[in-house]
């Protein structure tokens, strides 16, 4: 019987390791407390980008590797990743240099104020940039007046230039993970190794033995896996005590909070790209295109409480779009237009908290050399590198169970198997029942905000949640009495969490 990898954790990082594992024969069980993705990954900001705020800090390795990963994912999965171009308005043409050297040497804490980054500044950037990119096919940066055609129409008495330069943009993270483990299930067939993806299910360890309950099953599983990893971002120090794995901190989570907005002015002055700018307090501020809507992020805020209750705080909401409204006064951007808000944590490493936005976004596995059987957990880590931080831990795990690489997934597409895809609602219900039996649907939470994004359909209504709640009752994954009761918890959990209102 082949070794078989107990993954806890079914976000983004999860779900990579999953699918790279079962590409090389090893038998996986991915399981998680809640749904697929709801951490770190549904509350992100967005993006398949290379960093360009790492190179102040020296990181220049972690850019060269999300940059690689940014033009693998273009090609890979051109279905979830599209190139996005960000525009960065510069006041004035000197500025920024002295701080950001400071940056790099670790010394910036003499820095009190907040300083602008001047045009020299952000050019030098941009040029390093260019040259870790590499054979990239985005084009390189650019330089032009504020006004000029084809550019964002930003606040000219105050702005007088606009650098430009090209990431790339991932919608629905959530459906992304969705592919990778299909991609997972349909390699673990291919080589003859287990594969089982379990929502809603607590794993309890004696040293020996992992069991497992799931929610709606009457009987546990058990099992002693080869390899424990621990995936589960912000939640690692909480997963090691619930495991009674004795650790010191691995993680320092931070914050961040989000707006949707639906505004028609800012949709259409954000027609040629995303903005990426400078909030008052210094802070890096993402004023992004998001299909018809606009999404606007992020804020940085050290976290010690529970991640799956974090909510945007008011303070946060004004701050964005005090923001928005600081790069775009023309736009006029107000809580009315605040279609939800979204706020998550983000699994980062300890560290001294007093600058949240120098905490390294690096990722490694850390061992737990104290554990009964081996034992890993994942620091850090991003959307942009989820491949390669599987490929690396992967690598680990299969050097550890003696076993060979089979196959890479450096050149191995990621597709998209829905019968059908966010905003395309109306579907059939053949399509929407074929959704809930195929892609580990459990709530009606699971469908509204991570299957078929209904979170984010402006049009949402109290009758499409109650005919979705009908499907489940059909497929037998709510019972017909319970059904009025949970279409009235969806509705207060997106008022609550996301200040969502639904029509009707």
């Amino acid at each position: 019987m082949p070794p078989t990898v107990l993954i806890l954790g079914a976000g983004i990082n999860g779900a990579a390791l999953a699918r790279e594992l079962a590409l090389q024969g090893v038998g996986v069980c991915i399981v998680d407390q809640a749904d697929l993705s709801t951490g770190a990954t549904a509350y992100s900001s967005r993006l398949i980008h290379g960093g360009l705020r790492y190179l102040e800090y020296g990181e220049f390795d972690l850019v060269r590797e999300s940059l690689a990963e940014r033009e693998r994912l273009l090609k890979l999965a051109p279905q979830f990743v599209r190139p996005l171009r960000l525009f960065i308005p510069v006041e004035h043409r000197r500025g920024g240099l002295l701080r950001s050297a400071a940056r790099f040497v670790k010394l910036d804490r003499w820095f009190t104020s907040p300083a602008e980054r001047g045009l020299w500044t952000v050019r030098l950037g941009l040029a390093m940039y260019d040259r870790l990119a590499g054979e990239s096919h985005l084009p390189r940066h650019t330089v032009a007046p504020v006004g000029a055609i084809d550019t964002p129409n930003v606040d000219q008495g105050r702005y007088r230039w606009l650098c430009s330069y090209y990431d790339a943009q991932i919608q629905w993270p959530e459906r992304f993970v969705v592919a990778l483990l299909h991609d997972a299930r349909r390699a673990a067939a291919e080589r003859g190794a287990a594969f089982d993806c379990r929502t809603y299910s607590a794993a309890a360890w004696d040293g020996k033995r992992v069991t497992l309950r799931t929610a709606g099953r009457e009987e546990a599983s058990s099992f002693a896996p080869d390899v424990i990893v621990n995936a589960t971002g912000a939640w690692v120090d909480r997963t090691l005590e619930q495991l009674h794995v004795h650790a010191p901190r691995q993680m320092g989570p931070t914050k961040g909070s989000h707006l949707v907005l639906h505004s028609a002015a800012l949709r259409e002055a954000l027609e040629f790209g995303g903005l990426y700018a400078e909030a008052a307090d210094g802070r890096p501020v993402f004023v992004l295109p998001f299909g018809e809507l606009s999404l606007v992020g992020t804020t940085d805020l050290p976290y010690d409480g529970d991640p799956a209750r974090v909510v945007a705080s008011e303070d946060e909401i004004a701050y964005l779009l005090v923001t928005v409204n600081h790069l775009l006064p023309d736009v006029r951007a107000t809580y009315r237009d605040v279609l939800l808000h979204y706020s998550g944590v983000r699994p980062l490493p300890a560290a001294d908290p007093s600058n949240p936005a120098a905490i390294t976004r690096r990722h490694w596995m850390q061992e737990h050399a104290d554990a009964p059987l081996p034992m890993y957990s994942i620091i850090g880590g991003k959307l942009t590198t989820c491949r390669s931080l599987a490929e690396g831990a992967a690598d680990t795990i299969l050097a550890r169970l003696g076993m060979p690489r089979l196959a890479s997934t450096r050149d191995r597409p990621i597709r998209e198997e829905a019968t059908m895809l966010p905003g395309e609602m109306p579907a059939s219900d053949d399509a929407l029942r074929q959704v809930i039996r195929d892609e580990w649907v459990t709530t009606l939470d699971d469908l509204v905000e991570r299957r078929l994004m209904l979170l984010y359909d402006p049009s949402f209504s109290r009758g499409m949640l109650e005919h979705l709640a009908g499907l489940l009752v059909v497929e037998h994954r709510l019972d017909a009495a319970a059904r009025p009761a949970a279409v009235e918890a969806v509705i207060d959990r997106l008022r609550t969490h996301f200040g969502r209102m639904v029509a009707g």
